[in-house]
């Protein structure tokens, strides 16, 4: 009977159990109301934005996915054979694949992510198709401080596609980075994806598209809520409205309450007046020279960066000297 080598691993990071209703009243208590944008993600709040990344509007998945096709030596090369390859957020592992197909001899992956029953079932998936790649699957919320399992590699870097970077507040963001450089220590290093600056016409197209998904994908949370945490949104008395705001540099999306009503959450009363907003995503957008800054105050010496050629979106890999 032929053995079936065991190169996947599994492992709890930190404790990702949050108390969402807490969270999300507290939120909605505040002036101006917000929802913290991870709770998009349910089943059906991930279908929709696996539904948003092939929109003709939204440009960064299929950029960032040419970026990588056509620079993946280029990247590989600065990350190193002798390296571990961390990934936050991994997800599917989709966009990581482009990678491991150019390092042929590494030994070591991690994929981080929040939702355990698909980081494994992905972690599985690619343990098969790369029988000599030995997958330590990490349950984490890698925003926070969390275990790392143990490497045979010294050295580690760490990929971070999709742009979530910009999701971060800037103090936040910072943090996250100074976290992230400490985890590498110095010979490692950090290969992410970072959305940039353009025209206002193209950004605000990409979260307005015209067959409404991002729509939806935006009032699905209120969805989520109903069903999770006893309230009682009615969809049809919010509208989604998301714009680019040029002085912050960001594009925010909201909710929008169409009319005065109160909101029930459990026992709790929430009360809307009309045009008041939960305010759910912002996603930041940088210049080359800018995301260069903040790394450099961070801990991390830019070394090398890719676009695409009208400069919409780019890859950078920083080092930690």
């Amino acid at each position: 009977m032929k053995t079936v080598k065991q190169n996947v691993h599994y492992h709890v990071g930190n404790d990702i159990e949050t108390d969402m209703y807490t969270e999300v009243l507290n939120g909605l208590k505040v002036s101006p109301k917000k929802i913290s944008p991870k709770y998009f993600y349910d089943k059906k709040g991930s279908e929709l934005f696996e539904s948003i990344t092939l929109l003709r509007e939204y440009y960064p998945t299929r950029t960032e996915l040419f970026i990588l096709n056509k620079y993946k030596n280029e990247m590989t090369e600065a990350a190193g054979k002798d390296s571990a390859l961390i990934e936050f957020g991994s997800g599917s592992s989709e966009k990581v694949r482009i990678l491991l197909e150019a390092m042929p001899d590494l030994k070591e992956y991690v994929p981080i992510d929040i939702s355990k029953d698909f980081l494994y079932q992905s972690a599985r998936a690619l343990s098969i198709e790369y029988p000599n790649l030995s997958v330590h699957a990490v349950c984490a919320d890698y925003t926070l401080k969390f275990e790392m399992p143990q490497l045979q590699s010294d050295r580690k870097v760490v990929f971070f596609p999709g742009s979530t970077i910009g999701n971060f507040e800037p103090h936040d963001m910072e943090l996250f980075l100074k976290q992230t450089a400490a985890l590498l220590k110095p010979g490692g290093g950090l290969l992410i994806g970072v959305d940039m600056k353009k025209d206002h016409a193209v950004l605000n197209a990409a979260y307005n598209d015209k067959k409404g998904v991002t729509r939806k994908f935006n009032l699905n949370v209120l969805n989520r809520l109903n069903r999770e945490l006893l309230a009682n949104f009615k969809l049809e008395d919010f509208s989604h409205h998301a714009f680019y705001h040029a002085e912050k540099g960001r594009i925010e999306m909201h909710l929008v309450s169409l009319k005065n009503q109160v909101i029930m959450i459990g026992d709790e009363e929430i009360e809307f007046y009309e045009g008041e907003t939960i305010h759910t995503e912002n996603s930041y957008k940088f210049t080359i020279e800018e995301f260069h800054k903040i790394s450099s105050i961070c801990g991390f010496t830019p070394k090398k960066v890719w676009s695409d050629e009208r400069n919409w979106f780019s890859m950078h890999y920083l080092a930690v000297e």
